[in-house]
């Protein structure tokens, strides 16, 4: 057999896309600050849940 008959496809990535490290953001923020962030938030929410007519005076 010679090697002209041999078929090859086009390889091909299954329809993923592959996004690169290219672009940096002006804004970051370390692990930490977020999850105090968010921890805050939650203690706020909870503080409007039990106390929120009482300090809104509502």
């Amino acid at each position: 057999m010679s090697k002209d008959n041999k078929i090859s496809m086009p390889s091909s990535t299954a329809g993923l896309t592959r996004y690169f490290d290219d672009y940096k953001s002006k804004l970051s923020f370390k692990p930490q600050v977020v999850i105090v962030f968010v921890i805050i938030i939650i203690l706020i929410e909870m503080l409007l849940h039990s106390q929120g007519l009482k300090i809104l005076g509502i």
